[in-house]
């Protein structure tokens, strides 16, 4: 791999590391504002973000590279609405996933034909992450300022469970 590629996979990891942090805030707000349900479902989130970064740091190491740790940003804390943490939260999936794109392209100018196949796995990924999440948002937006409505979609998010990826390469 070429220093660039490295460079730009440990960026990655420490992208995903600040997600997870994100992810687990995002989890503490809804624990206060008591969603126990969508908290659950931000702690999952928390997890696979985790995973995310794993698997990145894993990947350099077994391509000869060094993968290093660099500080992360403190995430927000606060948030107006249920509605408002999960359109924070499918913003940042679409960011991720223009990171993850450049990367791609980088694989690409790189002529790293093996970064550039380990990265469709992320790019499923965050097909699948952006769905899920704006999913979410299009619920909290159907039952607008529903106190019944908001309960019911808690519920349903405090059913995520974490597992994690069968393929794991």
């Amino acid at each position: 791999m070429s220093d660039k590629v490295i460079s730009a996979l440990n960026d990655q990891v420490k992208a995903e590391i600040y997600s997870a942090h994100l992810y687990l805030s995002m989890s503490a707000y809804f624990h206060s504002i008591d969603m126990a349900g969508a908290g659950n479902w931000m702690r999952i989130q928390y997890q696979e973000e985790l995973f995310h970064a794993h698997k990145l740091f894993d990947y350099i190491i077994e391509r000869g590279g060094r993968a290093k740790l660099a500080a992360i940003d403190e995430p927000p804390a606060e948030w107006k609405s249920p509605l408002d943490v999960f359109e924070s939260a499918l913003a940042h999936e679409k960011k991720v996933t223009a990171m993850i794109g450049n990367l791609l392209e980088l694989a690409r100018q790189e002529h790293d034909h093996a970064t550039e196949i380990f990265l469709h796995w992320f790019i499923n990924e965050q097909v699948e992450e952006e769905a899920s999440a704006s999913a979410i948002v299009q619920q909290f937006k159907q039952v607008g300022d529903s106190v019944n409505g908001t309960f019911m979609i808690d519920r349903e998010l405090a059913s995520r469970v974490y597992h994690p990826p069968v393929d794991a390469n």
